[in-house]
């Protein structure tokens, strides 16, 4: 019975079935409309040269008090007609959306200084279509890019003494080509007495600069810093660190402290055997005022810190880790980059199915050129690598949700804040990334005899190709074939596992391999704190799972570990933690609560407010205060002192 009613069901008219569906979900009566057509009028991208010619880009930069660039862009066109410009959308680095259309204004477009009007496209507002008069020659557009003034605006880019200029924010391009095949010529006008660093021209130009022609793809991947303080240093030939920063003292740097920076190029290039670039800038902004920033490009990176990076070095180690980061990438992320990750335009959508190994690697190999060119010492580095471990070891989310679906968010979330990021993971390819490629070293270095690991891969699958900077695409495949040359294995089970799947149990063995164990303390480790002050924290996420601010919003709930005691006392991101015991809050009396109700029965009370209600917490915790550490439990040179240690 049961069968033959699904078999006939099933034989039912489709159009039958979805009608009476129909008829039952609406009442008699009802207006049931259909969907508008929605016609993609904007031209396909096309690998043929633009033949209007060079776009003429010019941009005033000089307004640094209310942070206005002031754009006129002269476009060439072949013919009259329509005409269809673009606002870079889908930005490389960003793997997402994330084009600053909100913050352009005052557009007008002119023909032979006769204005014509244009339309927005209602399905992608990225996009402006003009009907040009018969006979045009160029058009010339102008507008203004009005930059963030406040963080919670976007990445404050210029101030009164820096500016960070992205060309995807101040220039339009012709619908219809890849963004390689239009050549553009820009200009900018700096604050008279400034200095400016791009790749676009190496070394320190002044404040009005005429740069080369290139093609779009290239300006687009060649921004600019430019301020009144800036130095240059040479780290390598033709490798350079031009920075920025707010005041002339910060600028000083020992030979000390550039001496590492030196190692750094040393060591990544005897990693991977050969350069793709030409040439490379460092872009080093170091403010309190301008955004931070890390991102990378192939001949420069934007690197962004707070103003102290050299003047307080000593607690500045998890910050000296961005440059090793970002200057990875030049060959993993821009030279190998995944297949779905190249587009033609800066509006096709990118898919960032591979960040795992885009990002995660470029993690990986960031610590580990950190420790080899003395950025960090082994053991700041060991200590990170704990702390990261430690999350993955605790995280729910890790039940759920896979390392690979992780590789969707920023397109889902686009790095806007979340509650509960412990149960919900946010861009976890970069450090859950990192343990899967340290797991994949130790298992390499354990199964060959310490004979070969993770740098012959580097070395056979970025190291081709030496000076070229275009873009070699790969694929899943060809990751997992370029594991096997290192060493015949199941690849792609072992990535599979590791990435694809959710599980309760995350992959930590690299550090049993590599001759440590993992370890819970009551003190943290010196890189623990230096993190803490850093990002102006006070974590104690793996003892009664809040993260708290240290900072002007003092006692304010950055974090709640899911599951902790402080998440089953119903205690919430945005609460603020007023008093301990019946006294101010401070973070010295809130370890020692911790400390003395260690092994006991005691309640800690927290006096908590959320919004216009407090709360009086007892919460109960016994295990006292947990700083995560690497122990080292092997004799000799093992296989994470090896990873570490210099070439």
């Amino acid at each position: 019975m049961f069968t033959s009613s699904r078999l006939a069901l099933g034989a039912a008219p489709l159009a039958l079935i979805a009608g009476a569906a129909s008829a039952q979900m609406q009442p008699a009566g009802n207006s049931l409309p259909q969907p508008v057509t929605i016609t993609d009028t904007i031209p396909a991208p096309k690998d043929l040269a633009y033949p209007g010619g060079t776009i003429k880009l010019s941009v005033d930069a000089t307004d640094v008090t209310r942070g206005i660039f002031s754009v006129k862009e002269v476009i060439p066109v072949a013919e009259g007609g329509k005409l269809t410009l673009l606002l870079p959308k889908w930005l490389p680095g960003n793997h997402s959306p994330t084009g600053e259309i909100s913050k352009i204004a005052g557009i007008t477009f002119t023909v032979d200084g006769k204005a014509i009007p244009w339309v927005r496209d209602t399905v992608d507002v990225f996009a402006f279509h003009l009907d040009l008069p018969a006979g045009a020659k160029a058009v010339t557009a102008t507008f203004q890019y009005l930059s963030p003034t406040k963080s919670d605006q976007g990445r404050v880019v210029m101030t009164p003494d820096m500016l960070s200029l992205q060309w995807d924010a101040v220039a339009l391009y012709p619908a219809g080509y890849f963004v390689r095949q239009i050549p553009f010529s820009a200009s900018v006008q700096y604050p008279k007495g400034w200095k400016s660093a791009t790749a676009l021209a190496p070394g320190l130009s002044g404040d009005s600069v005429t740069y080369p022609t290139v093609d779009f793809e290239t300006l687009v991947d060649s921004p600019v810093i430019a301020g009144h303080n800036m130095v240059s240093h040479d780290l390598a030939p033709g490798v350079k660190l031009d920075i920025a920063a707010d005041r002339p003292d910060q600028l000083v740097a020992t030979p000390e402290q550039l001496a590492p920076h030196r190692a750094l190029v040393a060591q990544a290039v005897k990693l991977f055997g050969v350069q793709h670039y030409d040439h490379y800038d460092f872009l080093f902004t170091l403010s309190d005022t301008l955004g931070g920033e890390g991102l990378e490009h192939h001949r420069s990176s934007e690197d962004g810190t707070g103003a102290d990076y050299f003047t307080g070095w000593a607690s500045k180690a998890p910050d000296r880790n961005l440059l090793a980061h970002e200057f990875t990438h030049s060959w993993d992320g821009k030279f190998r980059r995944p297949a779905d990750l190249w587009t033609p335009d800066y509006r096709t959508p990118m898919q960032d199915t591979l960040l795992w190994v885009y990002e995660g690697q470029t993690q990986y190999w960031g610590y580990v050129l950190q420790a080899r060119s003395g950025l960090g010492t082994k053991q700041e580095i060991l200590d990170s690598l704990a702390a990261t471990a430690a999350y993955y070891q605790n995280s729910p989310a890790k039940d759920w949700r896979s390392v690979e679906d992780t590789t969707n968010d920023p397109i889902i979330a686009q790095r806007r804040p979340k509650g509960w990021t412990s149960f919900q993971w946010s861009e976890d390819y970069y450090e859950a990334g990192k343990l899967v490629w340290l797991d994949a070293d130790q298992l390499i270095r354990e199964k060959t005899g310490g004979k070969k690991s993770l740098d012959d891969f580097a070395r056979i699958f970025f190291g081709v190709r030496d000076r070229d900077w275009g873009v070699l695409p790969y694929t899943f495949q060809d990751v997992v074939d370029g594991l096997n040359k290192v060493m015949p294995y199941d690849w792609a089970g072992f990535l599979n596992e590791r990435i694809n799947q959710p599980g309760a149990r995350f992959p930590l063995d690299w550090i049993t391999r590599g001759g440590y164990k993992l370890v819970y303390q009551d003190t943290p480790t010196n890189w623990w704190l230096q993190r803490e002050k850093g990002r102006k924290i006070n974590d104690l996420s793996y003892s009664i799972g809040l993260t708290i601010s240290t900072g002007d919003a003092k006692g304010q709930i950055g974090g709640v570990f899911w599951g902790s005691p402080a998440f089953q006392a119903g205690i919430t991101v945005g609460s603020k933690l007023l008093a301990v015991n019946g006294r101010d809050y401070s973070k010295a009396l809130l370890a020692s609560a911790i400390a003395a109700a260690k092994g006991t029965n005691q309640p800690i009370h927290l006096l908590i407010k959320q919004a216009d209600q407090y709360r009086d917490i007892a919460l109960t915790w016994s295990g006292g205060l947990r700083y995560p550490t690497l122990v080292k439990t092997g004799k000799g040179e093992t296989g994470l002192d090896k990873l570490l240690a210099p070439k």
